[in-house]
């Protein structure tokens, strides 16, 4: 029952138009939204779809499965494009994609429109593309942009589409509504109880006769995907470091020159520690400054104007930053001031200002001489972060101008290296021990969406932090291990699957007793098997399953059954089996908890919402003509099989 409602918000229609899939994309660098680098029309020989004047071309799906496989690794690193495509994972996304266009083209046709201010406002509210002072940062933004090797224009597009989406989508599934009497029944449902017995079978008491050589081959055969090693790549790949750049020490008329520069910040000078009160009235400005002079101090004068302690603060101020915050007149009567003091009130843009001098440090001039060290050791590390830019521009530049990976490595004097076969997770099939080491592993995900006849690329590791020039060298498709390297292990699977079918077959027979009659327990006790005797089990639904927990198979099972009657479950992984009995079942009664029918109905809305979504893709879709070309999407899917896709 519970998993029913979970489900509701799993939708791809919901993710799919209503989940910002764009932002979350450039955010994450994982993945791709569906239908990034979208546009009007298409080569109609390119196109797997169309829509009135929009279309979903080939490069699109494709691209769009490559990184849904890449968000699919971050779950599951194992998983591959075969199993990815066999999953049906790969059809739901072309559902996706061709809905999420078919909304657009049809929302542009009826005049839905997104406009730039639109667009900038929902850039700018992500929280990842705002500095250190939480405003919207355009470099951010341009970085993760190119992250993903997008271009602005594609992002905007995909931005606005999903603001059009957004337009029809929302007003159509989030009116959805429906009863509290149209609920109850479901709600009430989550309060049932019932108690009963619990038993097990465990797979390893059953292990039958040993496989023969036929059900080896058989059982290799048909489960051949999971005897077979994952896509691997061979790397070449050479470190650009800044330890590698030696730049010369600054000279003594460098430094000089550094300190010429900036002599305000040696000279000597002096910071107060301020508070101040600003008040919109003259007179009420004077008044508070009468209280202070008639004894009360700032605080409680300030307390009883309403002002608590964080509200006057402003720590630490030189002239100029105080004037630049306040006003050169406000600075000049705070800086006038005694340790202790408080100012006549002073105007400003502001209102009228009332300041205190809580403390006065004043710093002495430094010479030459007592920061000659400090400058030096700054220079030397400007130099050397300079030099560092300059070398991996230059390599850069070489790869931009056609050099290839060992002509970069020969220029600039670097170490190369080469990786053993590797899959996306960074281990070695071939060997077991093998880690790749933290710069390659780091470049495995950009590693993987190369091709390998691409020039090489040169991946940044982070601000201040060194580079990696990557070559793929060669790539080693998914394939099956042979079964006489892997024999031992078919031979355990199938033993084990062996033990788990006669398991079920006593377990079907202990079901067989328990619904003929026979106690739960005695059933048990007849197989002649040492099984361990089912114990007590039991509760209601909704303590059973609380969010984001799944509730135990045999007590699922229970909830499925009718009263007096027993049913099996497989345990996880092939261990066995359970066997549940319904003993008693006491009706839950929704009406005596409002919240959980309140509850209860807020789930089915949205799932009803969700319907109508579905409903309105169709309806537009045949508005709009929208058709498919299944020739093309069976040949982007056997493409993306083979790795012959464009990436």
């Amino acid at each position: 029952m519970l998993a029913f409602f979970r489900r509701a918000f799993r939708s791809w229609i919901v993710l799919g138009l209503l989940g910002f899939i764009a932002i979350a994309v450039v955010v994450t660098g994982i993945g791709t939204p569906a239908g990034m680098g979208a546009g009007a029309g298409g080569a109609a020989g390119d196109s797997v779809a169309r829509m009135g004047d929009l279309s979903v071309t080939a490069p699109e799906v494709a691209q769009a499965a490559q990184r849904q496989l890449q968000l699919a690794q971050q779950r599951n690193p194992d998983i591959d494009m075969g199993r990815f495509i066999q999953s049906g994972d790969f059809d739901q996304l072309v559902d996706q994609i061709v809905a999420s266009r078919t909304l657009e083209a049809w929302a542009r046709e009826h005049g839905f429109v997104a406009s730039r201010r639109m667009v900038d406002g929902d850039i700018s509210s992500i929280a990842a593309f705002r500095g250190p002072t939480g405003k919207f940062d355009e470099n951010l933004f341009r970085q993760a942009i190119a992250r993903q090797r997008a271009s602005e224009a594609e992002v905007r597009r995909e931005f606005a589409g999903d603001a059009i989406r957004r337009q029809l989508v929302a007003p159509i599934s989030g009116g959805a509504g429906v009863s509290q009497g149209f609920v109850l029944p479901y709600a009430s449902l989550l309060l049932e109880r019932r108690d009963g017995l619990v038993g097990f079978v465990p797979a390893a008491l059953t292990p039958g006769a040993a496989p023969s050589e036929q059900e080896v081959a058989e059982w290799y055969a048909k489960h051949i995907a999971t005897y077979s090693l994952p896509e691997r790549r061979v790397f070449r790949y050479a470190l650009v470091s800044p330890t590698q750049v030696k730049p010369a020490a600054p000279s003594e008329a460098e430094i000089a020159a550094f300190y010429k520069a900036n002599a305000s910040s040696y000279a000597a000078s002096e910071t107060r520690t301020l508070r101040q009160v600003i008040l919109p009235a003259e007179a009420a400005a004077r008044a508070l400054k009468a209280k202070i002079a008639g004894g009360q101090s700032f605080a409680a004068a300030a307390q009883a104007a309403g002002f608590g302690p964080a509200d006057t603060e402003v720590g630490k101020q030189t002239r100029e930053a105080f004037a630049a915050l306040a006003s050169p007149a406000a600075a000049t009567a705070a800086f006038a001031l005694g340790e202790g003091q408080v100012s006549d009130p002073v105007r400003s843009p502001l209102g009228w200002h009332v300041i205190q001098v809580e403390a006065i440090q004043r710093n002495a001039a430094r010479p030459l001489a007592a920061v000659r060290s400090e400058i030096a050791a700054s220079l030397a590390k400007q130099k050397a972060e300079e030099g560092f830019a300059d070398l991996v521009a230059g390599v850069d530049d070489a790869i931009a101008g056609g050099s290839t990976f060992d002509e970069v490595v020969k220029a600039r004097g670097l170490t190369a290296q080469t990786s053993p076969a590797v899959a996306l997770n960074g281990l070695s099939p071939d060997d077991p021990n093998y880690r790749a080491p933290p710069e390659l592993a780091a470049m495995l995900k950009a590693g993987f969406q190369a091709a390998a006849d691409e020039d090489p690329t040169l991946e940044s590791l982070g601000q201040g932090q060194p580079s990696v020039l990557l070559k793929v060298d060669r790539v080693l498709p998914a394939a099956p291990v042979p079964l006489k390297v892997i024999r031992p292990v078919v031979l355990r699977d199938v033993a084990r699957d062996k033990a788990a079918r006669r398991a079920r077959q006593v377990a079907q027979g202990i079901v067989a007793k328990a619904n003929a009659g026979t106690p739960l327990a005695q059933a048990f006790a007849a197989t002649g098997l040492k099984l361990p005797p089912p114990e007590p089990a039991g509760g209601r639904q909704a303590d059973l399953a609380r969010a984001n927990q799944q509730m135990p198979p045999p007590l699922a099972l229970m909830f499925s059954l009718p009263q007096g009657r027993a049913g099996l479950v497989a345990a996880p992984q092939g261990q066995g089996w359970f066997v549940s009995y319904v003993a008693k079942i006491e009706p839950g009664d929704a009406r005596r908890v409002p919240q959980l029918i309140a509850a209860t109905q807020s789930q089915f809305s949205r799932a009803l919402g969700e319907e109508y979504a579905q409903q309105f893709v169709r309806a537009a879709g045949q508005q709009l003509k929208t058709t498919r070309d299944p020739a093309a999407i069976a040949r982007v899917r056997a493409e993306l099989a083979s790795g012959q896709a464009a990436r």
